[in-house]
């Protein structure tokens, strides 16, 4: 079977199952896993590979960059100490003793290959997190804390893991150089990353204004940041991440209705897509592993891949409660500003669920080193990243949503409140606009003006297909309402930049404004 032919039928099953996911009680991410497997172990289907190549660079670069430019910034920087805990000081610490136990319960075990597979498991993944805590209704902090830490730890778990191929390659390690370089290789993905986002900026505010080609820049960025990055050995991640918080944040400055609507759309379906193959192909890799790894009894493998999978899970349960208390302990003002709740911290430590990123570092190990001699134990390595991550999406992210209604965790509606009282600061400050500025206006076209924001909440427009205006107070009407929406826009970035309202509330309403712009456009086209 040729690739694009296996590539259509794994998106036809992905569509398929979008379609009934609805209908039952198992996680999407799951349910594509499960049936991956069940594909898998179909007698007479040929096996499908996972390209390491492939996905480290066609699917993690955009998966990336949407999961940076649906983050809040400001959110993400206020909760950069649990963030950086997570995705830098758990990652190391989990790859540390995953080490310790693979080193001295595997037999011929030795440490430089149980350090890989430490850093190989060790870091969460951003499209499983995203897919876990989907839908039920937990407080924007959670999220933003567990997509913050997603986006990040893949950097700190690729750079551990390929200097813990370096040092087996070469027998060394000297830690003071690593460390050197892991900031050194950070810092500078985070330039390049920055460096992108501002050269993109610039291309879409000097380009024509044209949906389908800014769309399609969109598309390019993420994979412009991640192969500059990557060209001079710094991280392909977080220069996605940097660029896609940058441009984010930046977006209303060079993005007009028409532009945001489509690129919206597009990436939904680009993202659903990405996703929906990535946890189909993860499950599709069982049967190859298995029949590459004969020297072990299925017994061995099973109690070797439930131990290592269990440490992974206990080893982020052990870090983050302590990550929890000890600052808030350590200083006061932390303690007063931000005082610990454990009901939020038992559920960032119980969602750790792995993914395809894990699974393409596993596959990208080595054959063999330069030497000539085989790379010692990558068959288990291999198997033991896939038991992982199949045990904390099937456990893990079964049991989420029971944990969070044990813990009777909710959002207590905050976003709601955000956003009400957000439209009502819109409305008003039109409305205030409208009477300070229009009062001479023909009394057929106030009414019409007034009537829409009055009732904005509402959604409910009166007498406005009723009214008959000749085409001059019609020419005044389409001129005016863009006006007051190039107000509502103004005045919503204001609230966005002083941290009156949270991101997805900003995104709503952009939404609903960029709607009524285009509502407004195809009004006066059929008048």
């Amino acid at each position: 079977m040729k690739g694009i032919e296996i590539v259509i039928i794994l998106l036809a099953v992905v569509t398929a199952l979008a379609q009934v996911t609805d209908k039952i009680k198992i996680p999407y991410p799951i349910l594509l896993v499960l049936v991956g497997i069940g594909i898998g172990f179909v007698p007479g289907l040929p096996h499908v590979s996972v390209d390491p190549d492939l996905v480290f660079l066609v699917f993690l670069p955009p998966v990336l960059y949407a999961a940076a430019w649906t983050t809040s910034w400001p959110d993400f920087k206020a909760n950069g100490r649990p963030i950086g805990l997570l995705a830098v000081g758990c990652v190391l610490f989990t790859t540390t003793m995953v080490a310790v136990v693979a080193h001295y319960v595997i037999p011929d075990f030795g440490w430089a290959e149980s350090f890989i597979l430490g850093a190989i498991i060790s870091p969460p993944d951003a499209v499983a997190a995203t897919s876990a805590t989907k839908g039920l209704g937990m407080p924007r902090r959670i999220i933003t804390i567990l997509e913050g830490e997603s986006l990040v730890n893949d950097a700190t778990g690729l750079i551990a893991y390929r200097y813990a191929i370096g040092a087996a390659a070469t027998g060394t390690f000297i830690f003071w150089l690593a460390g050197i370089n892991f900031f050194y290789v950070a810092l500078v993905g985070i330039l390049v990353g920055l460096l992108v986002g501002v050269v993109i900026k610039w291309v879409h505010k000097i380009t024509p204004n044209n949906p389908t080609t800014d769309t399609a820049l969109t598309l390019i960025t993420p994979y412009i940041a991640y192969l500059g990055a990557e060209e001079i050995h710094t991280s392909g991640v977080l220069a996605v991440v940097t660029s896609g918080l940058y441009l984010s944040w930046n977006s209303s400055e060079f993005f007009t209705h028409q532009i945001r609507l489509q690129a919206n759309s597009v990436w939904d379906t680009l993202i659903f897509l990405l996703n929906g193959v990535i946890f189909v192909l993860i499950g599709l890799q069982l049967p190859m592993i298995l029949e590459r790894i004969g020297t072990y009894s299925l017994g061995e493998l099973a109690g070797y891949g439930a131990l290592v999978s269990l440490a992974t899970i206990l080893f982020r349960i052990v870090w983050v409660y302590p990550a929890t208390y000890l600052p808030r302990w350590l200083v006061k003002r932390i303690r007063q500003e931000d005082p610990a709740n454990i009901r939020y911290a038992t559920v960032v430590a119980w969602s750790g669920m792995r993914g395809i990123v894990s699974l393409a570092a596993a596959l990208a190990l080595p054959l063999t080193f330069d030497n000539g001699a085989a790379f010692p134990h990558r068959d288990l390595i291999i198997f033991l990243t896939f038991c992982v991550i199949f045990s904390t999406l099937v456990l893990q992210g079964l049991t989420l949503p029971g944990l969070v209604r044990w813990l009777r965790i909710s959002s207590h509606d905050t976003e709601g409140r955000e956003e009400q009282d957000a439209r009502l600061q819109l409305t008003s400050a039109v409305i205030e606009h409208i009477e300070e500025n229009y009062a001479l206006l023909e009394d057929s076209v106030l009414n019409q003006i007034k009537t829409k924001y009055e009732i904005r909440v509402q959604r409910i427009r009166k007498d406005q297909a009723q009214r008959k205006l000749d085409e001059q107070q019609i020419g005044e009407f389409h001129r005016i309402q863009h006006e007051l929406l190039r107000l509502e826009r103004a005045v919503l970035q204001r609230m966005r930049r002083s941290g009156q309202i949270s991101e997805e509330v900003v995104r709503k309403l952009e939404y609903e404004l960029d709607l009524d712009e285009t509502r407004l456009i195809l009004e006066k086209g059929s008048g």
